[in-house]
């Protein structure tokens, strides 16, 4: 029998437990920057180099609120010229609701900024017209898949730094 909370299967199955709930209380940009180095026309197809990181933090009232950022960066070159940089932290204010120790990391690294996404991708594309270049439009993000290897190398690097250690 496999622990149903496990990165491999990170929604749990019913269980006779009370269904977790998430309320989005608010949605913001913390932080936005855009680049633009290269100016002049673009011969080539440009190579986009895109970074994605998410992050949850404990908001100080408690009350099973958390903030939830989604940090994407997009840095585009075209032979040795950088034609833009775009930063963006996009976040989100959650309260999460009868969910038990388990639910609680899944629910934040994967539902929430699967929620953020269209928002900070939307954004994304707006921010790179209006830099004078095509919108730049993501595609779709696997959060599960995301989650799944963040944990493989937290495990990895716990296994390589506890090893002989009390």
């Amino acid at each position: 029998m496999t622990d149903a909370s496990t990165p491999e299967n990170p929604q749990p199955q019913g269980t006779g437990q009370q269904t977790p709930s998430m309320r989005v209380l608010g949605q913001y940009v913390k932080d936005l920057s855009f680049e633009n180095p290269g100016h002049g026309p673009v011969q080539a197809q440009p190579n986009i180099d895109l970074g994605i990181d998410v992050g949850a933090t404990p908001h100080a009232d408690g009350n099973g609120l958390f903030e939830v950022s989604l940090k994407l960066s997009a840095k585009a070159t075209s032979e040795q010229t950088v034609l833009f940089l775009c930063e963006l932290e996009y976040a989100g204010l959650f309260q999460l609701q009868t969910a038990d120790q388990s639910q609680i990391e899944p629910m934040l690294l994967i539902e929430c900024p699967r929620l953020l996404f269209p928002f900070a991708r939307r954004i994304i594309a707006e921010i790179t017209r209006e830099g004078g270049f095509p919108p730049l439009l993501i595609d779709p993000v696997d959060f599960v898949q995301l989650y799944q290897a963040q944990y493989q190398r937290a495990t990895e690097q716990k296994g390589q730094n506890g090893v002989g250690q009390a």
